[in-house]
């Protein structure tokens, strides 16, 4: 603890590690020509974090985008907003140019994002890993072929339909 001030200073530096670990993951699939998409580098993302061996360090992600949430103010504040940022950057910069800066893009990679993070906290919650990966499966597979359309909004709450179905 000498070397990091406290346990905080810990636990950034281990996240810090970590977040190098999955850029590395995200940086091979952006070795080709063209983007890899969205959903084959969700995959590659889950089974990165799906390790066993990374559940430990995932615990305390999952503790530090949490006390960001109920302590807004406090040592780990902006953690869970950063967070969401950075992944959708790296996320967007998996999507072909077309899809990548559209609505119907942000609102894909989002939803990737979504359905990461919440099998992550089932993972890390149940230790169930084929019915989570069912579940990752088949979230991506509705990523891939829902199409998603705008509806009526406004440029501050745009609203979505899916498959002509009122949104939201």
């Amino acid at each position: 603890m000498f070397l990091f001030g406290n346990k905080d200073g810990l636990v950034r530096a281990l996240l810090a590690r970590a977040r190098a670990d999955e850029l590395a993951v995200l940086d091979g699939l952006a070795a080709g020509p063209e983007p890899v998409g969205l959903v084959p580098a969700a995959e590659q993302i889950w089974v990165w974090l799906r390790e066993p061996r990374h559940r430990p360090l995932l615990r305390l992600w999952a503790e530090a985008y949490t006390r960001s949430l109920i302590e807004p103010d406090g040592a780990w504040a902006g953690f869970a907003a950063s967070t969401v940022t950075d992944w959708l950057g790296l996320l967007a910069s998996c999507q072909p140019g077309p899809e990548r800066d559209t609505v119907d893009g942000a609102a894909r990679r989002t939803a990737a994002l979504a359905a990461l993070r919440g099998c992550l906290l089932d993972l890390l919650a149940t230790g169930d890993q084929a019915r989570v990966d069912a579940a990752l499966r088949l979230q991506l597979h509705l990523i891939e072929r829902q199409p998603v359309s705008r509806a009526a909004g406004t440029p501050e709450r745009p609203g979505y339909q899916l498959d002509g179905r009122a949104g939201f």
